[in-house]
């Protein structure tokens, strides 16, 4: 059957309305909603095409329909299309360009639960492809040498290795001829371009030190590992109980529990980060579209920003699947135009 453009109409219409009202919609509400001057009987014989299609259901005898999971996703996708041929309305910058990423960050996930009602996420940026930029080793004590790992996005980690026998042959010359080599070979590579074969040709070259550029290139690894955990921020998750969908003390606990412990909302963040590695767009997962199990009742609209120079971090909404679309998709796209005009400008 065809989703004509009438019953097109029809379909937005009662999503429209009970995503307002949280009732079953019956067709007198629509014959009243709409602009297409049909009867209530005709209204009745397109829901009845709609309810074949699988696009909406009846949750009680009433005469009222709800949307299907499936007739959530047919509005979606149609009212994003709509919004990529719109021009961003942008709204007085949220935050002051100087405020450090972090609190600016912790705010935007705040303004976001204030403004859309429903609970919100923001991750820290992480550098894309996490590519080595500098490799600096520097004599820390007499047994000892603190390597400096730059990452892509200009991210700093440092380790410290022990020397053990070696400390008396590594003199200030002989770590500046280190330096070079490692960064000659190893800049701009990721850990999966260090092949066993590079590691080979730097630990010959290196001679004596041999063991040194292993000890280097896996502390360098485990600098960059260490920067694929993302810190998520998280607000408003006790706007669940606003919705009586979400409100049951079980539902409810396990959100909470979920947006406390952040393991899910980072592999959330981490599936966004994948999805939309080209072309930043937004992601809607409704109902049972989402991998975390605690979400299987909601909707989660998710988008990234880009700050330039790699990094990149993930924004998210999560609230009832009658939420409304239009507004969470506006501010979300809103807000990841703030973080990079404000970033970009400090």
């Amino acid at each position: 059957m065809e989703l004509t453009p009438r019953k097109t109409k029809i379909l937005h219409a009662i999503v429209r309305n009970y995503l307002e009202t949280g009732e079953p919609v019956g067709s007198r509400t629509i014959s009243k909603y709409t602009d297409l001057n049909l009867s209530s009987a005709t209204i009745r014989n397109e829901m009845a095409d709609l309810e074949e299609m699988g696009l909406i259901i009846q949750p009680h005898t009433s005469a009222g329909r709800i949307p299907s999971d499936k007739g959530y996703r047919v509005y979606v996708d149609e009212m994003l299309r709509e919004k990529e041929q719109e021009v961003d309305r942008m709204q007085e910058m949220l935050l002051e360009k100087e405020e450090k990423l972090e609190k600016l960050l912790q705010q935007a996930a705040k303004q976001l639960a204030v403004s859309t009602n429903y609970a919100s996420m923001v991750s820290l940026p992480r550098a894309a492809g996490n590519k080595l930029k500098f490799i600096q080793l520097s004599r820390l004590a007499h047994d000892q040498l603190l390597i400096t790992v730059v990452i892509e996005g200009n991210i700093i980690k440092n380790r410290v290795i022990d020397l053990d026998d070696l400390e008396d042959t590594l003199d200030e010359q002989t770590i500046l001829k280190l330096n070079i080599l490692l960064n000659t070979h190893l800049n701009g590579l990721s850990v999966e371009d260090i092949s066993l074969g590079l590691i080979a040709a730097l630990k010959a070259e290196a001679g004596a030190h041999s063991e040194i550029i292993a000890q280097v290139i896996e502390a360098a690894a485990e600098s960059i590992r260490a920067d694929e955990g993302l810190e998520i921020y998280t607000s408003g998750a006790n706007n669940i109980f606003r919705y009586p969908e979400l409100a049951d003390h079980q539902k409810a606990s396990e959100l909470i529990n979920t947006f406390e412990e952040k393991a899910e909302l980072r592999n959330l963040a981490e599936e966004t980060l994948q999805a939309t590695a080209e072309d930043n767009a937004i992601q809607v997962y409704i109902g049972a579209e989402s991998k975390v199990q605690t979400m299987q009742n909601c909707s989660v609209v998710t988008a990234t920003y880009d700050l330039g120079d790699g990094l990149r971090g993930t924004v998210g909404i999560i609230g009832p699947k009658r939420m409304d679309y239009d507004k969470v998709v506006s501010s979300i796209k809103t807000l990841t135009y703030q973080l990079d005009q404000i970033y970009k400008r400090a």
